[in-house]
């Protein structure tokens, strides 16, 4: 695998380590291209900006540090500036011109939320729920976001931790792998989820991708420089690709922000 455009570093308050030691790491196991994927920076309606993210204020330091990576390890590795992010309807046109303004490069979509953060009542995708109406929520924004042909892939497609009607789950599911193979959108294995042990990939899910024959591509995921190259997710990763006969594409083709 040579190469790996989820990256986080420690400007998002949850990873760790320094961003050269992620590029040593990713060119030792033969990574030849890689981009950083900070969580994009959002303040909130009160002023306050999320904490799950980079700060609007560490913007500048994140984007001189990868172009002075991308100069001091040029001919070693290709490196790349963007940003996860996820797709609210109402506040995407803005966050998209932020994200040029802050340097973007390339988008991959990762619907921690399906609305912002101060939205009374929200919940983050990872606290289990039955409620089918979060469940159509969720689908709803990432169907919408894949179809703006914006975003180089989506993360972790299935973390949304639904635990109610399986039927319904799965039925949901199924709209994301068939927007995401009529918009040539890919959806990721996500090695973040192998190496720890969380409740995705989920293999029901993997199966629906295999029957309607979604684009899929792998990603690190890396919080930490030893996880900027992870041999042991991928046999994983190419494991579950032969066993529900995925259309693994490899290295998915940049969509270039203009």
């Amino acid at each position: 695998m040579d190469y790996n455009f989820h990256t986080h570093t420690y400007l998002c308050h949850h990873a760790e380590g320094d961003m050269e030691e992620y590029v040593k790491r990713a060119i030792s196991g033969g990574v030849k291209y890689m981009g950083f994927s900070e969580h994009f920076p959002l303040v909130l309606s009160n002023g306050k900006q999320s904490p799950f993210r980079m700060y609007v204020e560490d913007v500048s330091l994140y984007r001189q540090t990868v172009d002075e990576l991308k100069e001091k390890y040029k001919g070693k590795i290709q490196l790349y500036l963007g940003f996860e992010m996820e797709y609210y309807p109402g506040n995407f046109s803005r966050m998209l011109e932020n994200t040029k303004a802050y340097g973007a490069e390339y988008l991959i979509m990762g619907e921690h939320f399906y609305c912002p953060e101060d939205t009374p009542d929200i919940y983050h995708a990872s606290v289990k729920t039955e409620d089918e109406e979060r469940l159509r929520a969720y689908t709803a924004a990432v169907v919408e976001g894949i179809a703006q042909e914006i975003f180089t892939y989506v993360a972790h497609p299935d973390v949304l931790h639904f635990v109610g009607n399986e039927a319904l789950y799965q039925s949901e599911f199924r709209k994301i792998c068939q927007a995401a193979k009529v918009h040539k959108t890919p959806l990721e294995i996500n090695f973040l989820g192998i190496r720890t042990g969380r409740y995705y990939p989920n293999e029901k899910l993997l199966q629906i991708m295999g029957e309607e024959g979604a684009p899929v591509t792998f990603g690190f995921d890396a919080h930490d420089a030893q996880s900027a190259y992870d041999g042991a997710s991928l046999e994983v990763a190419l494991s579950l690709v032969k066993k529900y006969h995925l259309h693994y594409i490899g290295k998915p083709p940049l969509r270039f922000l203009q």
